[in-house]
């Protein structure tokens, strides 16, 4: 149905207990309302881990927009090329986000990338600075961002490497690529910590009371097979990121308030267009699931079933 309106959300709900106790008091009608009209999309349940490289709402969107959606193979470097209309000449491509990895006894934590402070032109500057070590293992870096550059080479065709949202404020050891395919990686990670370590480009953030920059993480790997996926008939569904960004910083107060501005927004309008007739999908995602509800013909029992017993976020939480 090319009319039909999606709405995916992202850290719809957690396990963590932070999350759990917020849910207690969170009161969601505009979505109670919503899941009672509609039904489940058994072909769409996504089912997985917590530990997957690639977090539920990332498959979703994937599988939205044609791509594939094997775990840590979503070509998201690529697919953003072929977006800025740039070819991808059939290579591999990868985000190479410059980040700081936090060293303590037991953790190597990676910290926000947002919050390092970095502008346009001390991204380029770096970027300049450890381009001539990527380009030896034939790896060439572009900017594209201050806080992620697109990287092409050989060595991300078939390697699987996490979301950045997965290690995001985590111990990266957890989450680092396969140990004997991404060799070249981890050999990468180790020069860039020794050649940054007494850079004069940290020496000068230092002084300005800026966080040094230390490391990177690799992301978004892979090449677009055969030519790029054509728009798709169904337009892709809105995803707005509000709970998302309380969640990833643990902010669970933040995260049930963008809850009900959620619900009072882009839910009260999915419901308003549900109540008229029209085609919509919703998709909410947790850490390591997500599930997807559409408008459905129901059959006489099915909506006594309904009518006895109408589906609510309650219901659903758990499974995501």
């Amino acid at each position: 149905m090319s009319d039909t309106t999606s709405l995916l959300i992202p850290y719809a709900a957690s396990t963590a207990e932070g999350c759990q106790q917020a849910l207690q008091g969170l009161a969601l009608p505009h979505l109670d309302r919503l899941l009672a009209r509609l039904s489940p999309h058994t072909a769409q349940t996504d089912t997985g881990e917590e530990t997957s490289f690639t977090p539920p709402h990332e498959r979703a969107l994937a599988r939205a927009l044609g791509l594939p959606a094997e775990d840590g193979r979503i070509p998201w470097a690529a697919w953003h090329r072929h977006q800025q209309g740039l070819s991808t000449n059939g290579e591999a491509w990868a985000f190479v986000t410059p980040c700081q990895w936090q060293v303590s006894t037991d953790h190597v934590t990676l910290r926000d990338p947002a919050q390092l402070g970095l502008d346009e032109a001390a991204s380029r500057a770096l970027l300049a600075i450890v381009a001539p070590w990527f380009a030896e293992d034939g790896i060439t870096l572009h900017y594209d961002q201050p806080t992620r550059w697109l990287a092409s080479g050989p060595l991300f065709a078939d390697l699987a490497t996490a979301s950045l949202e997965r290690v995001l404020l985590r111990d990266v050891r957890a989450w680092m690529p396969d140990a004997k395919q991404a060799r070249t990686l981890h050999r990468l990670h180790s020069e860039m910590q020794m050649l940054l370590y007494t850079h004069a480009f940290n020496d000068a953030r230092s002084a300005q009371g800026l966080p040094v920059v230390n490391s990177f993480w690799v992301h978004g790997t892979g090449a677009l097979a055969g030519p790029p996926p054509a728009t798709p008939s169904t337009p892709p569904p809105h995803m707005p990121t509000t709970l998302r960004d309380a969640a990833l910083r643990d902010d669970w107060r933040a995260w049930a308030s963008a809850w009900t501005a959620l619900d009072a927004g882009p839910v009260a309008e999915l419901l308003r267009q549900a109540e008229q007739g029209q085609p919509v999908r919703l998709t909410l995602s947790g850490e390591h699931s997500a599930q997807t509800f559409h408008t459905a013909p129901l059959g006489l029992v099915q909506r006594i079933q309904r009518f006895l017993r109408p589906q609510r976020f309650m219901d659903v939480r758990e499974q995501l």
